[in-house]
């Protein structure tokens, strides 16, 4: 049996057709009044109807156009975790013009650089970001952007769902920021995983515990619930992890989205009751097993995990209707054509491990990278869309998510996927978190270090005989070291390329484990 999923396909999106209006109209029209948005902290919560969301939205559309912008001219977003971020994304989408959201924790050489990829048109910037030197066009304040939404609201800008509608930055497989192009028609395709994975409606009530500035956030935490006429709710600047099991009692939330990190903070903080709520969503990385049964037991509800990237946002995914398989990333969500290739290009059998691919004709894949056509290309084989990420499917169709092909590791001669050996380590008692790497402990001589998180030191020979009783020898550790904490992304992604460095000593195995 062939890896090949196929679906069926997802019904085509409505032709003219614009992002923004599909998020907002519908609720804004029979539900003025409906809570949108509400920004929450112990003091309180900002408050957003979904009547005031589409004026500020349209209103800033139209003070796009009156600086003499026109549909098709890109805007560089350079905000914080503030409510200008979902207005100005919004807002600009309305006109028709491209808006290109970053981290606010950019420097300014990346973003010299990443504003050289996209050309921007306008920047919209907060106070004390980095912008690009020198500047390429005229920069717009926040408060002056905040101001139009007085301003009358501008026409929905309505065309061809396959023209470009926003750019978001990736690391790509080079290492190098690459601007992903998508479509309008991306907000349609997100209709997949509304019951694939989100399993929300128009009643709950949903907070996301990310930054506005992250996709991830973005799409589930706003504009999903906004299209489904639901309450999305976002901690406010400076609201640490420790606090949010209290805000979501006080908040009746009703399904909670974060990384798996935040879910391992809030569990050390302690959890009250939380009645109102239905499940979680987890994406970003995988989330360790003994995580996500620690999150059952305390809640009595289950966290449903994603599988996805900027490119095509999540495509594999357990769902309430469908919960993933013990071991595996999930389920092909429904619309979806995905396959596991060979080398040739070519769907593996199941149970053989491959590059996870998306079809071509999928409506959520962006329409390319910005000034690299170069670049988009090479992530084709054939009618295929290469993710880099390695899977084999198991013979139901469930896929088993084994690592990026860039982190596979390479010890010893043989490829070593480093989510198998950390899910391995994890299940050592008073491993709080680990991640692995290959390190270089002398001059071509590489083998897998293991960065680990305890509470208290464990020595190095019950590490080594954990790992003898659980893996391979060609995949068992060689070094260990013992950290306060990994070293993670603004994005709570443990960053691999860190760890290295933090070994003291590399050419001694032993340092470090006490």
């Amino acid at each position: 049996m062939l890896s090949e999923i196929d679906q069926g396909p997802w019904p085509p999106c409505p032709t003219p057709f614009n992002l923004a209006r599909h998020v907002l109209e519908r609720s804004a029209q029979h539900h003025p009044d409906r809570m949108a948005l509400q920004i929450i902290s112990p003091r309180g919560a900002e408050r957003w109807s979904y009547a005031r969301l589409e004026a500020a939205v349209r209103g800033c559309g139209t003070g796009l156009l009156a600086r003499g912008l026109r549909p098709g001219d890109r805007v560089l977003m350079r905000l914080g975790n503030e409510v200008a971020f979902p207005i100005l994304f919004l807002g600009a989408i309305a006109a028709g013009l491209v808006p290109v959201p970053t981290s606010a924790a950019l420097t300014g050489a990346e973003i010299t650089r990443m504003a050289a990829l996209v050309a921007p048109a306008l920047i919209v910037a907060a106070e004390g970001l980095a912008l690009p030197d020198p500047l390429p066009c005229p920069v717009l304040g926040v408060a002056e952007m905040l101001g139009w939404e007085a301003l009358p609201p501008c026409d929905w800008e309505m065309g061809d769902p396959d023209r470009l509608a926003y750019a978001v930055f990736t690391s790509g497989t080079s290492g190098g920021a690459q601007a992903v192009g998508h479509a309008h028609r991306a907000i349609w395709a997100r209709g997949m995983m509304h019951q694939g994975w989100e399993g929300f409606g128009e009643g709950d009530r949903v907070l996301h515990a990310g930054a506005f500035n992250w996709t991830y956030t973005l799409g589930t935490g706003l504009m999903d619930p906004w299209t489904l006429g639901a309450v999305a709710l976002i901690p406010a600047a400076g609201v640490a992890p420790a606090a949010l099991p209290l805000l979501m009692k006080r908040f009746d939330v009703t399904v909670f989205a974060a990384a798996p990190g935040i879910y391992r903070q809030m569990l050390r903080a302690g959890l009250p009751a939380l009645p109102r709520l239905r499940h979680g969503l987890s994406a970003g990385e995988a989330m360790p097993p003994d995580l996500r049964a620690a999150w059952q037991a305390a809640t009595g509800c289950a966290v449903h995990e994603a599988l996805g990237m900027t490119e095509v946002s999540t495509y594999i995914s357990g769902s309430p209707a469908r919960p993933q398989a013990a071991g595996t990333a999930g389920w092909v969500q429904a619309g979806r054509r995905v396959a596991v290739l060979g080398e040739d290009g070519q769907p593996r059998p199941r149970g053989e491990v491959g590059l996870l691919a998306v079809h071509r004709g999928d409506p959520g894949l962006m329409l390319g990278y910005l000034s690299n056509a170069e670049g988009t290309a090479a992530r084709y084989r054939g009618d295929w869309f290469v993710t880099g990420d390695l899977a084999e499917m198991t013979p139901e169709g469930a896929v088993i998510y084994r690592g990026r092909e860039d982190d596979l590791m390479n010890a010893g001669g043989f490829r070593v996927s480093p989510q198998e050996v950390e899910a391995a380590m994890l299940a050592f008692p008073g491993v709080q978190d680990c991640a692995v790497t290959e390190v270089e402990v002398r001059p071509g001589v590489r083998v897998i270090g293991c960065f680990f998180v305890s509470a208290e030191p464990i020595g190095q020979a019950a590490l080594e005989a954990h790992a003898a009783a659980h893996l391979a020898r060609w995949k068992q550790p060689r070094l260990y070291h013992r950290l306060d904490a990994l070293p993670r992304s603004a994005n709570n992604k443990v960053n691999r390329r860190a760890l290295a460095v933090l070994l003291p000593r590399p050419d001694l195995p032993g340092e470090g484990t006490a």
